[in-house]
């Protein structure tokens, strides 16, 4: 069997029905048929222009950016599944005749904690935009034959708006082969009409332009959540948006001082935010690695201090185990760090970042199990109303509980820790957590009666909304009083909360607690309405409904509990062909 049957028979083994752990369940062939209606051409024809080398998944489609004249150089990254690539030398670019073109590859990311494989490289050619794009192939399994001298990244760029040089071409591919790279992790690419989709797509409308001016517009992370929609789509749209966002975040790092306050080297200067350590990504520096190519906004010393920041809480209390009732904690706190923690170790594999990550693990294992409060295990990480709100501890008034959005961070990090170490600690923690918010997260639907309807009116009579503060142990009375101050509309939250349920389904082997998982997400799809979607009350929207959501169209593809049977699909994706 030739390399590239190889490729492809691996591609269709991920999208497979029959092995649903792996990555992504729509086969590039289904992919290639979408686009083939789109284009209006039939996929039978289509292929039978194509060489067997030009594999309709293994396009690089160059789009002009910015600046002008015809000829372009183009840097794209491609990121890769476990085991599809070990020696760059081995891949080539290809145009549409199927003949080779002079290129550079290099090895930007590894498959460090799998199997030693190559996770992304950057490809770099010269191309002569005759108009908006040109279409390209890359295939696998044979040595490259023209060779052409790599260049430094910022070679490629141009003038663009807030003084940024951004890249003349930007090149985009397939979403069938982003979703089977897993650099996002699992994901399901959109298909013409899903809801989630044009729920992004809507909101996009107005998440599109660059904030500059609302520097709360990037809490919860922009510029992943603009490249995750991307991976989904392959739209160039998202990926612009998505690339001019990472420059303009990347600007506002600081390089200079030291990583702890009130200096805050690898802390965010826009709107004088230096040491708040909830705006500070790595994330989005791992994707824009893999799916640019751009390793040029960051170095090792800087993300070195961005982790060295999170790691002394920057200007907030330093990180560490639940100890007492009367000890600050954020569930957005403890979810970023954990989530930042992750893609530094996939970026740079430093033995620390996994120490760090599997400390943060058994602090949230600890605090879910053995709440310091005495109140016992109700799946939840308790903590004080008071304190989270940044009042004044006192017993006697305070409300133990916890929020159900918030805590959707922890889920989301959790998610992402267990995908790269299988850490047998963290299914029974997502699993308690779903219990949980099905049992106290959500508002019964008898309380949402005028006046205190706090529901928004947008995702119909069947939408859900859960509490703004939840508990096990708090009364309706208190929980309302604190939804009728602080929590009107709080569904907008819904988006997000569809994570937490969706992966504990993924990990639920009992049938009751399953079925009212699944009917729980079936409702949650109100929250998809286009209507709800074009609300830009507040820009940072957009990134906490989107930047850990996207899985969950995977995830409930998945059978409940399979998540338990096989490990974190990476791990499956190891032993194919």
């Amino acid at each position: 069997m030739s390399e590239h049957m190889k490729v492809r028979q691996t591609l269709r083994l991920l999208c497979h029905a029959a092995v649903w752990l792996v990555v992504c369940s729509a086969c590039p062939a289904q992919a290639f048929r979408h686009h083939a209606a789109r284009t209006g051409a039939s996929a039978a024809d289509r292929e039978k222009t194509l060489s067997p080398e030009l594999l309709p998944d293994q396009r690089i489609v160059v789009h002009r950016n910015a600046g002008h004249g015809n000829n372009v150089v183009v840097s794209v990254g491609i990121p890769l599944p476990p085991g599809a690539l070990r020696d760059a030398r081995q891949l080539r670019v290809l145009d549409e005749h199927d003949e080779e073109v002079p290129a550079a590859v290099q090895t930007l990311l590894r498959w460090h904690f799998k199997d030693g494989s190559l996770r992304a490289v950057r490809v770099q050619f010269r191309t002569a935009l005759s108009g908006d794009t040109q279409t390209y192939y890359f295939a696998l399994g044979k040595p490259r034959q023209r060779d052409l001298p790599g260049w430094p990244y910022a070679e490629g760029l141009v003038d663009g708006e807030q003084g940024l040089r951004v890249p003349a071409a930007l090149a985009t591919l397939s979403p069938a082969w982003l979703c089977a790279s897993l650099i996002a992790g699992p994901q399901q690419p959109a298909v013409p009409g899903e809801p989630y989709a044009e729920y992004v797509a809507a909101q996009f409308q107005w998440a599109r332009k660059l904030p500059v001016d609302d520097a709360s517009a990037w809490l919860f992370d922009r510029p992943s959540t603009l490249f995750k929609a991307y991976v989904r789509t392959g739209r160039v749209d998202y990926l612009q948006a998505a690339d001019l966002s990472y420059r303009f975040y990347m600007k506002y790092i600081r390089r200079d001082g030291f990583p702890i306050s009130p200096s805050c080297a690898g802390g965010w200067l826009l709107g004088d935010k230096p040491c708040d350590v909830k705006y500070v990504y790595v994330e989005p520096i791992l994707l824009a690695v893999a799916l640019t190519g751009n390793d040029g906004d960051h170095d090792k010393a800087t993300v070195l201090n961005m982790m060295t920041l999170w790691g002394n809480g920057g200007w907030n209390t330093r990180p560490g185990p639940y100890t007492k009732p009367s000890q600050y904690f954020t569930e957005r706190l403890a979810g970023l760090g954990l989530l930042e923690t992750v893609s530094a170790y996939e970026l740079t594999g430093n033995p620390d970042d996994l120490a760090r990550i599997k400390e943060r693990i058994g602090w949230l294992d600890e605090h879910q199990r053995n709440n310091p409060d005495q109140l016992g295990n109700d799946g939840s990480w308790r903590n004080s109303w008071n304190l989270h709100e940044n009042d004044s501890w006192n017993p006697e008034t305070d409300v133990r509980g916890s929020s159900p959005w918030m805590s959707e961070n922890i889920v989301d990090g959790l998610w992402h820790a267990w995908l790269v170490t299988g850490d047998a600690r963290i299914p029974p923690m997502l699993t308690a957590f779903g219990r949980y918010l099905e049992r106290y997260g959500w508002i019964d639907a008898n309380l949402l009666v005028s006046p205190h309807d706090w529901r928004n009116s947008c995702s119909g009579p069947d939408g859900q909304i859960a509490w703004y503060w939840s508990s096990a142990h708090a009364g309706t009375k208190a929980l309302s009083a604190i939804q009728e101050s602080e929590g009107w509309y709080s569904d907008a939250h819904n988006v997000e909360l569809t994570l937490p349920v969706a992966a504990a389904w993924y990990f639920e082997r009992d049938p009751q607690q399953s079925a009212a998982l699944k009917r729980r997400l079936e409702k949650l799809t109100n929250s998809y309405n286009v209507a709800c979607a074009t609300a830009s009350d507040t820009l940072r929207r957009f990134n906490w409904n989107n930047r850990g959501s996207g899985v969950v169209q995977w995830l409930i593809r998945q059978p409940a509990g399979s998540g338990l049977l096989h490990g974190p699909p990476q791990l499956a994706a190891r032993s194919m062909p």
